[in-house]
């Protein structure tokens, strides 16, 4: 069998933009990535998802609370790469523009953050883990998302 790229897709809080970004890139790239990638892990695409080790984990979204924290730590322990894609995971924005919110407005959203137990303020994946590479862009930059991909695929050989 032929060798392939293990790759995973995680979301955090964010829109999810960037899923659809890459689902819609599937149109185009479908039957060359699937003899190229191993999709361990990817919800929007698949039932069963296996959590072990990745060649490159893609993460969309910024971190709200101590589990996204606890997921995106765990998630860095078990990839060789990390990629931020989109806004929210490179930058924390516009999910984290609520850390800006005047003080009047914090005080109206404090039931919400203290009841869904989240972060005062949100953070960007780099303030949590080390993040080897960012695709920028609310959604993602296409052209830079398919050049870091392929990026990795030549580095693991698969292409």
């Amino acid at each position: 069998m032929a060798k392939k790229l293990r790759l995973g897709w995680f979301t955090l809080t964010c829109c999810e933009d960037n899923a659809i970004m890459f689902v819609e890139l599937l149109n185009t790239h479908f039957f060359e990535w699937k003899k190229q990638i191993d999709f361990r892990y990817c919800k929007f695409l698949k039932s069963k998802n296996t959590f072990d080790e990745f060649d490159v984990a893609l993460v969309e979204g910024a971190v709200s609370s101590e589990r996204e924290k606890k997921r995106l730590l765990d998630i860095r322990s078990k990839t060789k790469y990390l990629v931020a894609v989109g806004s929210c995971a490179v930058n924390g924005r516009p999910s984290a523009q609520r850390n800006d919110f005047a003080p009047e407005l914090k005080k109206v959203i404090k039931p919400f953050i203290k009841k869904w137990k989240l972060y005062d303020n949100v953070l960007s994946a780099k303030d949590v883990v080390k993040v080897d590479e960012s695709v920028d862009g609310c959604p993602m930059n296409e052209e830079k998302f398919l050049q870091v991909l392929d990026k990795y695929l030549v580095e693991f050989k698969v292409k």
